[in-house]
């Protein structure tokens, strides 16, 4: 009963995936084969991160 459970929480899961992923590529919010647009989004992310401040 656990392993059917499981089971399908993952098929879920992985279909969620799929359609939030489709949805996103769509629009061009994902530029999923296009690996210099991604490594461009990834360091403007990252230079976003850093120069936030935080409280502590």
């Amino acid at each position: 009963m656990l392993r059917k459970t499981f089971l399908k929480h993952l098929l879920k899961a992985i279909d969620t995936h799929e359609k939030v992923f489709h949805y996103m590529h769509e629009r061009g919010y994902y530029p999923a084969y296009d690996l210099n647009q991604l490594l461009h989004n990834d360091v403007r992310n990252a230079n976003k991160a850093i120069s936030m401040t935080y409280e502590r």
